[in-house]
């Protein structure tokens, strides 16, 4: 099996945060010393990071599940959780990452450079941090979040300054081997090369790389023989080089015909990365100069090929003839390619403050459920996701935030009517308008919520409470504004 391996699907799951703790402070003389519950830990990112001694995706062939630790839960005393452990992902200079519909993540390049392929879970709130003027003792706790998930493509496209194209057996891998120190595999038969060879190659003061391909037939650009599996590492050179055999017996090919066969691939593929190849500048080498009558076809079709506006160098590899002239031409090349590129620009940091009429979230009608509504926006979703529906007092908290976001007001504005299905996230209520945020809280008991009970044990004291705050519209109570987010 080969060691090289330059595409993986890889799926990754960062950690779930810890739920907080519902904790009520004890000692002698002090029964009911008030709440301290600790929040849950943050759940672990997996993270993926460029480190300059890898140089394939194998680990990740054999290995493709990743998964971040989950942060521990909350204790008594106020002890918060322990947060999760990052999962670093080592992988190779040159790397870009896909979403499962193909859309580039990113692409990462330079040595550390590093991307949060999938994000932990944050920690729930134990009920000290939810304690408040009408919530003495909270009875409940916020859940942790799950990690996201996601599957992910990371496709290896070697980062090179200058790409060896030609037919098999050409002699781009003898080339390479004469230019630098890179030692790939040499023979006398067709796709000697199967994985592609990286050299540095050193032309005075000027340092740049070259990439070998394996050999390219027709129709490579539609998938024929190992050209897209391979096209895709000569999407960063700056030169591109042909390696034209004048030694070939084949009949129907001659070096001509050769590099048109090749520039049609070219421009037939479509680089994820963006641009096109043939943009890109090239060079015809004419190989195997050593060869009898190699010598006398350069001669013939040279003209021709200098007539297309491409600079032609004639080389022997195995006599190194006319290999200085090409190595400093091709560092001349680079180095205009690279004078060429704009400077990049200062980082800059956009802030973009949130629209004053943006409420947060939308509701609109659902067309699954007669009369039913859906509630869309993170908040929103995020809460129901930290809420415990064991717990009266939660679901009575999970109001509380609704009622103070709007959700209710906009739910009334659009003709809900009690009883109606409203879906937030996964959940689904039968609808019931609430009393304002904060005044039901001030009359139940820990773990309850006197919403979510008959109404005839509702005391007289009560009752008048909630008429009062049905009189005056916008009374919320003696509370504060507690959107307890983390943030």
């Amino acid at each position: 099996m080969s060691r090289f391996v330059d595409r993986v699907v890889i799926h990754v799951a960062a950690g779930d945060g810890g739920n907080g703790c519902a904790s009520v402070h004890r000692e002698k003389f002090k029964p009911l010393g008030g709440p301290d519950g600790g929040n849950g830990g943050k759940g672990g990112d997996v993270v993926l990071v460029v480190d300059a001694n890898v140089h394939t995706l194998l680990d990740f062939h054999f290995h493709p599940h990743a998964k971040g630790t989950n942060g521990k839960p909350g204790a008594g005393a106020n002890r918060d959780g322990a947060n999760g452990t990052d999962l670093e992902l080592k992988v190779p200079d040159g790397t870009v990452v896909l979403d499962g519909a193909g859309n580039v993540v990113a692409d990462l390049i330079g040595h550390g450079t590093r991307l949060i392929a999938a994000r932990g879970g944050r920690g729930g709130l134990g009920n000290a941090s939810l304690a408040s003027k009408a919530r003495k003792a909270p009875g409940f706790a916020l859940l942790g979040e799950p990690g996201d998930a996601s599957d992910l493509v990371l496709e290896l496209k070697s980062v090179a300054d200058v790409g060896l194209l030609g037919f098999p057996s050409a002699g781009k891998s003898s080339l390479i081997s004469v230019l630098s120190e890179a030692k790939p595999k040499i023979a006398d038969y067709p796709f000697t090369t199967l994985v592609p060879n990286l050299g540095v190659i050193t032309a005075g003061t000027n340092v740049f790389t070259m990439a070998d391909v394996p050999g390219l037939i027709p129709g490579a650009s539609q998938g024929k023989g190992l050209g897209l599996d391979f096209l895709r590492h000569i999407e960063r050179c700056a030169v591109l080089v042909h390696v034209v055999d004048c030694a070939t017996f084949e009949d129907g090919r001659d070096p001509l015909s050769d590099i048109d066969a090749l520039e049609e691939e070219l421009a037939r593929y479509t680089p994820s990365l963006g641009g096109e190849l043939a943009d890109r500048p090239r060079v015809v080498v004419l190989n195997k100069m050593d060869v009898p009558d190699a010598q006398d076809l350069a001669d013939i079709v040279r003209p021709d090929i200098e007539a297309r506006g491409l600079p032609v160098f004639e080389v022997s590899t195995a006599t190194r003839s006319g290999l200085r002239e090409l190595t400093f031409a091709l560092a001349d090349v680079v180095q205009k390619y690279r004078d060429s590129l704009p400077t990049p620009e200062a980082t800059r940091i956009v802030l973009r403050p949130t629209a004053v009429d943006d409420a947060g979230f939308t509701v609109v009608e659902d067309p699954d459920s007669e009369g039913g509504f859906i509630v869309r926006g993170e908040r929103p979703e995020r809460w129901i996701r930290q809420t415990d529906f064991s717990n009266d007092e939660a679901v009575g908290y999970l109001a509380d935030r609704l009622a103070r976001l709007g959700v209710e007001e906009v739910l009334i504005k659009m003709g809900a009517v009690p009883g109606c299905s409203v879906m937030v996230g996964d959940v689904v209520f039968d609808w019931e308008p609430t009393t304002p945020a904060g005044i039901a809280m001030t009359m139940s008991g820990r773990g309850t919520d006197v919403r979510l009970e008959n109404n005839s044990r509702i005391g007289a004291h009560e009752r008048k409470a909630l008429k009062k705050a049905r009189r005056v519209p916008g009374l919320y109570g003696d509370f504060e504004d507690e959107d307890f987010d983390g943030e």
